[in-house]
């Protein structure tokens, strides 16, 4: 098994879709990039922790690569946001790869330029060594799925 954290905005909807994807084995939605340790939601709120709300993915390399999933992650959000996606505002919601190991950030910076070249619009994500993951609050994890949702898109 292999991890790979993403930030694409609110954790709700990515964490969905990750999920669902064949070889995704678990997902975890969280915050990752910041400097408090154990953040609440209400403090990773504020804008002053640094974190950003992530998915944490657990997958099978024999089932779906890194590569699938970079690109399973700019089809779920808009990466030239700075700071936001929709009505969601603030740094906790940017876009943001958080690179596991050096083949991860190779992988990263290669599908961003490839991504970059079919947009027009410069993309705003961030690729960052991957830190300490705090798993959010019980009530966010799979919150779409729990409440009936298969959806939280606009």
């Amino acid at each position: 098994m292999a991890t790979a954290t993403f930030a694409a905005g609110c954790f709700w909807q990515p964490e969905v879709i990750f999920r669902n994807t064949d070889g995704v084995t678990d997902t975890r939605v969280g915050y990752i990039g910041g400097q408090t340790e154990t953040p609440s939601y209400e403090q990773v709120c504020t804008g002053r922790t640094g974190h950003a709300e992530a998915v944490e993915v657990t997958f099978d390399p024999d089932k779906v690569s890194y590569d699938q999933l970079l690109e399973i992650f700019w089809e779920c959000h808009d990466p030239t946001q700075k700071n936001r996606q929709g009505p969601d505002v603030g740094t906790q919601y940017r876009s943001a790869i958080f690179v596991h190991d050096e083949a991860q950030r190779e992988a990263a910076e290669r599908s961003r330029d490839d991504r970059q070249r079919r947009l027009r619009a410069t993309i705003q994500t961030e690729i960052q060594p991957a830190a300490t993951f705090w798993p959010a609050e019980q009530y966010h994890q799979q919150y779409l799925q729990k409440r009936g949702l298969a959806t939280c898109k606009i």
